[in-house]
């Protein structure tokens, strides 16, 4: 579910039980002793809705695509919520994910706790982390705990009531201020934990439920595995403790408007610049042109962004953060899909996935374009058109250089900049083109470069 206030800062704890700083530096060469958020410093997210995701909806038939996945460079998959959903005040045939019956069990439709188990194994092997879908803010109205005294909000009559300020009549709302009720959320999440070997977990409307609880939660989890943790929230308070990564809605949305045509380019970077004041260098922030919500509220990526989809997906890869991509974009999903129904994703055809394997690739090997701390400093480069946006990401040695006309329009750059002068090759299309200091560079409608120093 959205929520559109938001915002991250990232907490990395090195041990200092240390005899020796050798010994120190020796271990963490060992990938078994590299602990979240480095262990994902040039990862990539993935989104899958296994609802809509094959026409059976089930998780095995999700699974057969694991292999084509890793090909295409996937690091950890975010598998939407695959628990029961309730019935009582359901919206739909078939009700919403995040209506939530039982926290430890598999959803019949998508099969059972062992194709579950399965499925992390399986990505396991390929070398894939998984984390699951996490509802901490509220239940269906007929879960197990509606029973228990003071589990939920409740009306001046004593009615279990739903989220305050919102439309989500199908879901009831958990009272935090019920600490029985707050163990029993974390003994749910550690039996996802030590039950199926999932890697995390991304949370939902995190900003709705208190810090406290989520940090609790962590410490928790802590003793278990090492977890990755994702909030569905837009503030640096999440990263205090609890969280590695948080949605950049803020980008997001600043993204949408600029392609609408009510932010220029100037402004955006202007923006995209205040975010990284407000947050710092350090934290993960996730990036992207779509996701479940927005694919069925707000519009496709053809939709919002046109024929420009292509180009505000490099920037989003590229400009800073760690790019998630919704499950079906790599198949050019051109439809809105139905949040309460079925609506399968067609996949006969991906022309897309060398696209986005390209821009994975790139993320994987090019330390310029790593996450948070562990990525390069972002530079916006004066090119004289307030149509196109030109910027350096650099790490020590390694630089990428990003161009984008993120027009509908042919536009015209020239750079003052001696450093940028040379002759380039685009590691996406292959195509050659110079910057000389007397001379403009031309770009069609929506073309752009990347060229990895």
């Amino acid at each position: 579910m959205k929520k559109l206030s938001i915002y991250f800062i990232l907490l990395f704890a090195v041990s200092t039980l240390s005899c020796n700083q050798q010994t120190k530096e020796n271990a963490l060469t060992d990938v078994n002793e590299v602990k979240y958020p480095e262990k994902a410093k040039n990862m990539n997210i993935y989104e899958v809705n296994i609802r809509q995701y094959t026409p059976e909806g089930t998780i095995n038939a999700f699974s057969t695509h694991l292999p084509r996945l890793k090909k295409m460079g996937v690091d950890i998959l975010w598998i939407m919520p695959v628990q029961p959903i309730g019935v009582k005040n359901r919206k739909g045939p078939l009700g919403s994910y995040y209506s939530i019956q039982d926290y430890t069990a598999v959803n019949p439709h998508f099969g059972t706790i062992d194709d579950f188990k399965t499925m992390v194994k399986q990505a396991h092997d390929l070398g894939m982390a998984v984390i699951l879908d996490w509802v901490g803010n509220h239940s269906s109205f007929d879960h197990e705990w509606t029973k228990n005294t003071g589990y939920y909000n409740t009306d001046s009559l004593g009615n279990i009531t739903w989220p305050a300020g919102t439309d989500w009549t199908d879901v009831a709302d958990l009272n935090y201020d019920n600490a029985e009720m707050q163990q029993d959320m974390i003994n749910e999440m550690k039996w996802w934990v030590t039950e199926t070997d999932i890697d995390g977990f991304r949370c939902d409307v995190a900003g709705e439920v208190p810090m406290e609880f989520w940090n609790n939660a962590k410490d928790q989890l802590d003793s278990l595995k090492d977890l990755f943790m994702l909030a569905e929230w837009d503030e640096p308070r999440m990263h205090d403790h609890a969280f590695h990564m948080t949605y950049g809605w803020g980008p997001h949305h600043w993204m949408n408007e600029t392609a609408k045509g009510h932010i220029d380019v100037d402004s955006l970077e202007s923006l995209l610049i205040g975010d990284i004041d407000r947050y710092g260098k350090a934290p993960f922030r996730m990036l992207f042109t779509t996701n479940h919500d927005e694919n069925s509220w707000n519009g496709t990526v053809f939709e919002r962004f046109g024929e420009g989809h292509l180009a505000w997906a490099v920037f989003a890869f590229t400009v800073r953060g760690m790019p998630l991509i919704y499950g079906g974009q790599e198949a050019g999903l051109n439809k809105r899909l139905r949040f309460f129904d079925k609506d399968t994703i067609d996949f006969s055809q991906l022309p897309y996935a060398e696209f986005y394997g390209k821009l994975l690739a790139l993320k994987h090997n090019n330390e310029a374009l790593f996450n948070g701390e562990y990525g390069g400093d972002l530079n916006f480069i004066n090119d004289g058109n307030n149509e196109v946006t030109t910027y350096t990401r650099t790490k020590d040695e390694n630089e990428v250089l990003v161009i984008i006309n993120l027009s509908d329009k042919v536009q015209e750059v020239s750079y003052s900049d001696a450093a940028l002068v040379g002759d380039y090759t685009d590691y996406l299309s292959g195509e050659l083109f110079s910057i000389n200091p007397n001379e403009k560079l031309t770009l069609q409608p929506y073309q752009y470069h990347i060229v990895s120093k």
